[in-house]
């Protein structure tokens, strides 16, 4: 990948500047913070981003991060966040004022896509496949959320501005690579694609190749290897596998290519998320 400057945001791009508050969906056994999602607005927004990012990849996974020259301590930065949108979510504090952020997404358009030179997810596989989608095909990526704040309201929370920006901007398709940990050697990764691809593999037409493929025929596949949740939920709405996972060596991770169509989502969800 090639090194550029600590990016800078486009920030009007599409419309994203709308911000609402909501509380998360959690048991009731649990008082659940009321969550602020929010495009990013400023610098500020986006470093933070960064920083939970750079904590979880590699504070909590371990990654080995390329960052481009410049760029600060303790931030994880690549050259593709110049061109996406950066959705945050923050826990609203006792005196009505969002706190810092505490999940993210980031959203690469089609138009910034080709600003970009491509998708991240270009970098893994052989998206040619895809090519007739990509006009109104979104990438979600470097997704991830603070350990204090898994127990569902803060995804369901960036999920539900993720639907409402796709309805506002006549998108419809959202792919992306889903990381699954190596840290036992790929043995859960390659059982987990086995499992996977008898279940929720995608249309031949739509399937992809990995540029670095997980030597899936060298590991163990008969493990009881249940989907990580987010890779869950994104299957309970519709989500496909696109083909076999790629290794990730700076991140130590094999990457299920996915695919979300709107037309594809089930009555429940579009009710949730997109209010039809």
């Amino acid at each position: 990948m090639r090194d550029l400057p600590l990016p800078t945001l486009p920030f009007a791009e599409l419309n994203s500047a709308d911000r609402r508050s909501l509380p998360a969906a959690l048991p009731q056994t649990f008082t659940a913070p009321r969550l602020d999602v929010a495009w990013a607005r400023t610098q500020e927004d986006l470093m933070q981003a960064q920083a939970l990012r750079y904590q979880v990849f590699v504070g909590e996974m371990g990654a080995q991060l390329s960052p481009p020259p410049g760029t600060p301590d303790g931030l994880d930065v690549d050259r593709f966040d110049a061109f996406c949108e950066h959705l945050l979510v923050r826990a609203v504090q006792a005196d009505g004022r969002p706190g810092q952020v505490i999940g993210t997404y980031r959203v690469l358009t089609p138009d910034a896509a080709r600003r970009a030179g491509g998708l991240y997810s270009e970098t893994e596989f052989d998206l040619s496949p895809l090519a007739s989608l990509r006009s109104r095909m979104v990438e979600l990526g470097r997704s991830c959320v603070h350990p204090d704040h898994r127990s569902g309201g803060a995804i369901m929370a960036l999920w539900g501005a993720l639907g409402e920006f796709m309805q506002r901007n006549n998108l419809d398709t959202m792919i992306g690579c889903a990381s699954v940990s190596m840290r036992d050697g790929g043995h859960y990764a390659a059982s987990l694609w086995k499992r996977l691809q008898q279940t929720h593999l995608a249309a031949p037409e739509w399937q992809v190749q990995p540029r670095l493929a997980l030597p899936v025929a060298d590991l163990e596949q008969g493990l009881e290897a249940e989907a990580p949740p987010l890779i869950k939920g994104y299957l309970r709405c519709g989500a496909r596998v696109l083909g076999a996972p790629a290794w990730d060596p700076d991140f130590n991770t094999a990457d299920l290519p996915l695919m979300m169509r709107i037309q594809d989502l089930p009555a429940r969800y579009r009710r949730h998320f997109l209010g039809e």
